[in-house]
């Protein structure tokens, strides 16, 4: 069985942070998590850094004026040292945000999902891998809070206490399967593709169903929905709270649709709060009656769909990569996803190869994907050329 590291150490200013980077330079593998404050607060602020070995876990609070995440940058950005995460993608973009860089990047949530396990978080690993139970009640607890709580504190620790030990495990799992090449190679996109956090609502999208709505009917929902959004956005940001605190996506979707015009009718709908109706009651009804009237006068865009060429062959060239994907998948007895992962599956259905050597300059195709599937892809491919190219 093997050992783990006991307790924590605290690192809050930037002797400390330079005592604990030193001590982490010395190790090949390294557990990597992180905690924000985003159930908390309009713009999530980056909390704690935890990193961890098999010997020792230091807590750096990134709240503190003396911590910095870069001190960490050589350490984070050598791709030689393995850094083990777990469900890294939101993680990699605050890194990148506060200046870091991830390389060497191995993701126990990715790995494990390539695999097809049926179960992948961490606390589900570690029970199954080391009979080891992860507590969970403060998954959504405030990380900004200074002291932290020894509970909270013991949390956050936990978070990498084991993950060395299961991203070896994980590893090896992978390299049994034969698609540790897959797994690596999707790591690496993922930390190329890391950015910083996009801007708080940015990439709020209204999903309506066109089902049964006539063309008014439907932008009339679609813009209830933004504006309801922007609403959202102005309150969250001044009350500071998640813009999901005010109205939910269910909320402003029940909202749009439904269209009610009393503070009766407001407070039926789903995922809207009493609270929110008696604040703002006034200003969402007033909303939907301007967009209302907007529709009346045909003052509506009807068109928002974005313009140029049309390609006849994408869909063609999607649903015979999907098959394909399926068929290798079976044949190899691997999930999907490690035939083609679904960046690629876009990639090709995008801008077919005409060849293998176009193929090879895929980004994250990889040479043993080349080896088995790139004559079959180019001949699968080739009857369905993008048009004029």
């Amino acid at each position: 069985m093997p050992t783990f590291p006991q307790g924590a150490v605290d690192v809050v200013d930037r002797a400390g942070e330079e005592a604990a980077t030193r001590v982490l330079e010395a190790s090949p593998e390294l557990a990597v998590d992180l905690e924000a404050d985003a159930m908390h607060a309009f713009r999530a602020r980056l909390c704690f850094l935890q990193l961890g070995t098999d010997t020792d876990i230091f807590l750096f609070d990134t709240l503190q004026p003396g911590v910095d995440p870069r001190l960490l940058s050589p350490v984070m950005e050598d791709p030689g040292r393995t850094k083990y995460f777990h469900a890294a993608q939101g993680d990699l973009q605050f890194l990148a945000e506060a200046g870091v860089r991830v390389r060497g990047l191995f993701d126990t949530h990715r790995a494990v999902t390539l695999l097809g396990w049926p179960k992948v978080g961490l606390a589900d690993l570690a029970r199954e891998r080391l009979g080891v139970e992860l507590p969970k009640e403060h998954q959504q607890s405030d990380f900004s809070l200074r002291p932290l709580p020894p509970g909270m504190r013991d949390y956050i620790a936990n978070d990498v206490r084991y993950l060395c030990e299961l991203g070896r495990q994980v590893r090896g799992a992978c390299r049994e399967a034969d698609i540790l090449e897959e797994v690596l190679l999707d790591c690496e996109r993922m930390c190329a593709e890391a950015e910083a956090r996009p801007e708080t609502g940015a990439e709020y999208k209204p999903k309506l169903s066109k089902s049964g709505l006539s063309p008014v009917q439907y932008a009339l929902a679609h813009a209830i929905a933004q504006g309801l959004h922007k609403l959202r956005l102005e309150w969250a940001e001044k009350d500071n709270v998640p813009m999901g605190r005010m109205l939910s996506n269910m909320a402003i979707t029940d909202l749009a649709l439904k269209q009610p015009d009393t503070h009766k009718d407001l407070a039926r709908a789903a995922g809207v709060r009493g609270a929110v109706v008696r604040a703002h009651g006034d200003a969402i009804l007033a909303l939907i009656r301007e967009q209302q009237q907007k529709a009346t006068r045909g003052e509506l865009d009807l068109d928002r769909e974005p313009k140029g060429p049309r390609d006849p062959h994408r869909r063609k060239r999607e649903d015979a990569l999907k098959a394909f994907r399926v068929e290798q998948a079976t044949l190899r007895k691997v999930t999907p996803s490690v035939v083609l992962t679904n960046p690629l599956m876009d990639a090709l259905a995008s801008k077919p190869p005409a060849n293998v050597e176009e193929l090879s300059q895929v980004p994250y195709f990889g040479e043993k994907r080349i080896k088995l599937y790139g004559d079959k892809l180019i001949t699968l491919l080739k009857p369905f050329p993008v048009l004029g190219s």
